[in-house]
């Protein structure tokens, strides 16, 4: 990769490229124990694929910071995981992680391709597009293969193109007695969407709940599927409500394993990852809905979480996990006042 033009890099790109990789080598750590365990001669090409992608990605990055003489990140290492520890996902899960991996991915990688500048920094988030790209048809393809694709519900196509002409389409009630209008397409395509986030949270997080060595950790993770537990509820019931199907669990899916396959710094951050991706999501819903009580629900759930989040923040100082990221200089400190 090279530097364009000796141009510096702006603090968006610095921003980005330093969480990118500290990224991709936790997910290098996961991939590694996944591939290690797969079994499936279909699923394991996908890993397989996934696990080269990130080598490529971190490579590719490690050549730039060498470049602009940027301290490489630690990140997460052969210390943070151990792929001989027994089975603690099925196959089937760890294909619908990497289906989550490159649908977190591609969005992230496309705002960094949008908002950075430099040639060489855009050329390196477009390669990682194209290879998300493929990496999400790979593992869509097994999944509709084995049968275990969930497709969002499926509604009646209108018949005609039609207006709304009554304020309660925003607040969702109709004549004053406390009746609901129908949830919109797109109602229902995020609160389909963020149970199956959830759902894959929750599972992450009982396996993780199991092996984590640190009892204070073990207790935040719990805590963690219990908010998983408590947010699928709620969005499965306003589904039910209106007769509309709600996606599966894997809760199944995680084995009685007790043997920590990653260090208690990668889960807790793992975690913290989830949980930063879910407020997004819960950002868009809110944002897409124009029926005030869902709105007001993913307002008030993403609150709950975001305290969630902190709390798992304070962990990460208090065990000294934290690497701090690029940042501005402090001037006062540095006139000595």
């Amino acid at each position: 990769m090279e530097t364009a033009h000796n141009i510096r890099l702006t603090v968006t790109e610095v921003g980005l490229l330093w969480t990118t990789y500290v990224n991709d080598t936790m997910a290098r750590c996961v991939l590694t124990y996944f591939l290690n365990k797969v079994e499936d001669t279909e699923i394991k090409p996908v890993i397989e694929y996934a696990l080269k992608i990130t080598n490529i990605q971190i490579k590719a990055l490690t050549a730039l910071f060498h470049s602009e003489n940027f301290p490489i990140p630690i990140g997460f290492t052969d210390e943070d995981v151990n792929a001989s520890a027994p089975r603690l996902f099925t196959d089937h899960l760890i294909l619908e992680y990497v289906k989550n991996m490159s649908k977190v991915g591609l969005p992230i990688c496309s705002m960094a391709f949008t908002m950075t500048s430099r040639s060489d920094v855009r050329a390196f988030y477009a390669d990682c597009i194209s290879q998300i790209q493929t990496l999400d048809q790979q593992s869509t393809g097994v999944l509709q293969s084995k049968g275990l694709y969930i497709r969002p519900p499926f509604i009646t196509i209108p018949k005609k193109v039609d207006f709304v002409d009554k304020q309660s389409f925003l607040s969702g009630r109709f004549l004053g007695f406390g009746d609901k209008r129908p949830l919109i397409a797109m109602e229902i395509s995020s609160l389909s969407a963020n149970i199956m986030t959830n759902a894959l949270g929750k599972a992450l997080m009982i396996g993780f709940s199991q092996v984590a060595k640190s009892q204070e950790i073990r207790q935040y993770l719990v805590r963690g599927k219990e908010i998983s537990s408590k947010h699928i509820k709620v969005f499965s019931d306003q589904l039910v409500d209106e007769d509309i199907p709600s996606p599966m669990t894997w809760d199944s899916d995680v084995t009685n394993s007790t043997v920590p396959p990653f260090s208690d710094k990668l889960m807790l951050s793992h975690v913290a990852m989830l949980v930063t991706a879910g407020t997004g999501n819960y950002a868009m819903a809110a944002a897409a809905s124009p029926r005030a009580d869902i709105t007001s629900t993913f307002v008030r759930l993403a609150a709950e979480i975001a305290i969630y989040a902190k709390d798992g923040a304070k962990l990460t100082i208090e065990n000294g996990w934290l690497e701090e990221p690029p940042q501005a200089p402090n001037r006062e400190e540095l006139a000595g006042v």
